[in-house]
């Protein structure tokens, strides 16, 4: 790995209104470059917009969808890095031979760098799930890409350790969602709304169990256990018709931020990431202590798993249950 300078952002996208959204992504990468960072991260979807594709049909989502070697929406991103001679990682629904994914791309001067399709693609049930992990060397480093939902299982991120993936670019749509857990659950339209008037209410709602206090259960231990740099981004404000509370963050492989959007509305913050943690993080040294013989049953058939391979989420689940 090689010294390199991250950003990740947060904003407030919104749905189905790319040229808006691919605007807001121009002018923070902008900010992002004029800060030295070599490559900028935005969230899942981030083009589009994610939650309400919830609600499309597959006639209206395949219409929303962009194939990788001819997209409009990625080659002006290709084309901004370019300009401002950095990496650009964003999110959109994918068309490859009729079928649909929730892909995140990165791209650079010379055009796409690496694409990852989400593995537990569960908003629609006209997205397919994708097969395989997605590891990449770029300007001196290994990176791995997991969506939102696919770092929810330790497994997946400690397969990109194995894979020797010293930075892992985690885009997501997360935070403020329905859950039995206490204190969890979602945010109300109006307290963002008055996030001017009430900024500590806000902040309150965001930091607390239904935002930050969430994440930090479990997103710091990602890299800490797998001795690895980890780039967070989240939106921040309405997406498709629920609140998100942003936060986006570039944890170190101790599991420490070293940098977070902090701010009640769009923002880029940047991170230098030095090799000499990779070596002295206690996570390299719990893979090397690994007994794969124990192992075996994770490698056995999921009977609870569904056909389609998507998660039963418990928000879609009440839904359902709702509406019958």
């Amino acid at each position: 790995m090689q010294p390199i300078r991250l950003a990740t952002t947060q904003f407030e996208a919104r749905d189905g209104d790319k040229e808006y959204n691919l605007a807001r992504m121009e002018a923070l990468a902008a900010e992002a470059a004029a800060q030295g960072a070599e490559l900028v991260c935005f969230h899942e979807c981030a083009i589009p917009g994610y939650t309400y594709l919830e609600t499309l049909d597959r006639d209206a989502l395949a219409a929303l969808a962009e194939p990788l070697d001819a997209s409009p929406s990625l080659e002006r991103l290709r084309r901004l890095a370019a300009r401002l001679g950095v990496g650009i990682g964003a999110g959109l629904v994918e068309i490859d031979d009729d079928r649909l994914y929730n892909t995140w791309a990165l791209v650079d001067a010379d055009g796409v760098v690496a694409r990852h399709r989400k593995i537990h693609a569960f908003i629609s049930p006209h997205l397919d799930c994708g097969d395989s992990f997605t590891v990449f060397d770029w300007r001196g480093s290994r990176f791995g890409i997991l969506i939102c939902y696919d770092c929810n299982l330790p497994e997946n991120v400690r397969m990109n350790a194995l894979e020797g993936v010293e930075i892992l670019l985690a885009p997501h749509v997360t935070g403020c969602l329905p859950s039995p857990m206490p204190g969890r659950g979602v945010v109300e339209p109006a307290v963002w709304e008055a996030r001017e008037a009430d900024p500590v209410r806000c902040r309150q709602e965001f930091d607390g169990p239904k935002g930050r206090g969430w994440l930090m259960r479990w997103l710091p231990a990602r890299a800490f256990e797998n001795g690895l740099y980890l780039v967070y981004a989240n939106p921040i404000g309405v997406e498709g018709g629920t609140i998100k509370p942003g936060g986006s963050l570039i944890l170190d492989p101790y599991g420490e931020i070293l940098a977070e959007c902090r701010r009640l509305g769009d923002e880029v913050v940047t991170a230098l990431c030095d090799p000499a943690k990779l070596e002295s993080a206690p996570g390299r040294s719990y893979i090397d202590a690994r007994r794969p013989e124990l192992y075996g049953r994770m490698l056995a058939p999921n009977p609870k798993l569904r056909p389609d391979g998507k998660p039963d989420v418990w928000w879609q689940r009440q839904a359902r249950a709702k509406s019958a």
